[in-house]
């Protein structure tokens, strides 16, 4: 993930519009389709080219690896943990309404972080950026699927999906070229004139419209899900500076840990819960979910990493490592059209096992090479490899999901599992942000003798800062490759246990 695809049920979300869509003329359906487009990628993009340039935020603002980390899981959190109660806002309050609401909280929040003085004010201004994010993304789905009547439904899905595969590619080269030209806060500001035009379109002609059955806002179940993740997720950031011992990293995962069993007790009781536990009950959709959330565990750990190998370890520019990725996007906009014949010819069991197994072939892959290898023969063979293992899999993860539960409840299931898909990603870059550090500061004394003597700037793996010529250069970047093949590997395992997974819970097809 980390914004080089789209979450897992976008699409489902799509499809489980209402039966009764706006009566509206074809020229506002245009400009819906164009403002859906608009701001939807504003906020799927935002993860790629942000990532790319962490290494210059971290060198420009003299930041740690945990503050770094946080950069990328502040906006993650809040996304991931409010993104169901911004659709049942978006039904209960007007699609539109909420969209627009959404674009501005999010724009907003977008040039505080590109004039953000220090780190606490960019991570709490990252927050902001996913609040807003919560509500335009979920409303935004919702506007297009409420417009479109289901006759004109695939080929508007089509559409918001080509366009919106277009601006995912695009991202990591401008933001590279941003960073590497102008300064990483020029990223930010970008966000101004694409986040105007989405409102223009939206208010010019694009229909409002909610449900007549808007489903309850479960505040306090967002509250307890952001503060149980922000907690258990902090802690474990925080552990590779000052150690488990520290009593901050011990409250900060306590605290996590009794938030997140006092939301598991008030989504069992409150009377419109934003997860539902009940849709956990299905076999098969407790195990897609199990699937969504290793492999995507795996993908954003191994994203989020790449580019401080690629520009640290290998000696990339910002705006080079961010076109290196460029074939993940490609191949996953290009193929993923197909992947539905192959679930529809052989069930969705035997996909969701063969799609992570390749996956977990591309992670080994990322293990292979050795630092200063080609582009062609280390970076690329992987890519794609991983890219054909996740096209494989996306496409029956959505139907599975969505028919694993009754009509009424497919909407909400395709939320829960887009919302899982977020939530790993913030636990990736918290737990492989631990093995990564670790990793690194092992090999790195391993290789180096007088470990006293290192410079500071090189005991700091999370940085911008380039490595020193020399044998103290060439132990860095061995260090770096060390702690990447780790996380690799772990992403490897990760996605062979969601095949299992997959193989076990799924129905056979008859």
């Amino acid at each position: 993930m980390i914004g080089v695809s789209r979450c897992p049920c976008d699409v489902g979300v799509l499809q489980a519009a209402p039966a009764a869509p706006v009566e509206c003329a074809p020229a506002a359906r245009t400009r819906t389709l164009a403002a859906t487009v608009l701001g939807s990628s504003l906020a799927l993009i935002d993860g790629s080219v942000v990532n790319v340039a962490l290494p210059a935020i971290q060198r420009d603002l003299a930041v740690g690896a945990a503050a770094t980390q946080w950069v990328m899981n502040a906006y993650l959190l809040v996304l991931g943990a409010l993104v169901l109660i911004g659709g049942a806002s978006a039904d209960r309050f007007g699609r539109r309404r909420v969209f627009v609401v959404g674009v501005l909280a999010f724009t907003g929040a977008s040039v505080v972080c590109g004039v953000a003085p220090g780190p606490s004010a960019l991570v709490a201004a990252r927050a902001l950026q996913g609040a807003g994010a919560a509500l335009l993304i979920p409303a935004s789905l919702a506007l297009l699927s409420a417009t479109f009547p289901a006759g004109k439904r695939a080929r508007a899905i089509g559409a918001w999906a080509g366009y919106g595969a277009l601006a995912i590619a695009v991202g990591p080269m401008l933001g590279g070229f941003l960073t590497d030209h102008a300064s990483w806060r020029a990223i930010f500001f970008l966000n101004v004139p694409f986040a105007a035009a989405a409102i223009w379109l939206a208010l010019g002609g694009a229909p409002d419209s909610h449900s007549d059955h808007p489903p309850g806002l479960d505040w306090l179940g967002a509250t307890l899900g952001t503060a149980g993740l922000g907690g258990v997720a902090w802690g474990l950031t925080a552990a590779a500076e000052l150690g488990f011992r520290s009593p901050d990293v011990l409250g900060a995962l306590l605290g996590g840990l009794v938030a997140t069993a006092a939301f598991v007790l008030v989504e069992a009781r409150v009377r419109s819960p934003m997860l539902p536990l009940a849709l956990f009950r299905s076999r098969v959709f407790m195990g897609t979910n199990l699937v969504t959330l290793l492999l995507y565990f795996a993908l954003s750990g191994v994203l989020f990493f790449l580019p401080f190998e690629l520009i640290r370890g290998r000696d990339y520019s910002a705006a080079a490592a961010g076109t290196a990725l460029l074939p993940f996007p490609v191949v996953m906009g290009l193929a993923s059209g197909r992947a539905g014949t192959f679930a529809d010819r052989f069930g969705s069991r035997l996909p969701l096992t063969v799609g992570p197994l390749v996956a977990a072939l591309g992670f080994l892959l990322f293990a292979v090479p050795l630092p200063g290898a080609s582009y062609w023969g280390s970076l690329l063979p992987p890519l794609l490899v991983l890219a054909f293992g996740m096209v494989i899999t996306v496409t029956p993860l959505t139907t599975t999901v969505m028919s694993a539960v009754d009509s009424d409840n497919v909407g909400i299931a395709s939320g829960v599992n887009n919302a899982v898909a977020r939530v790993a990603a913030v636990l990736a870059i918290a737990v492989l942000g631990l093995l990564f550090v670790g990793v690194y500061d092992c090999a790195l004394r391993a290789a180096v003798s007088a470990s006293g003597m290192l410079p500071a700037g090189l005991l700091e793996p999370l940085s911008g800062a380039p490595l020193p010529a020399g044998p103290l250069g060439e132990a860095g970047r061995a260090a770096l490759f060390a702690a990447f093949r780790a996380v690799a590997l772990v992403g490897a395992a990760c996605a062979a246990c969601s095949a299992l997974i997959a193989w076990w819970t799924m129905r056979p097809r008859r």
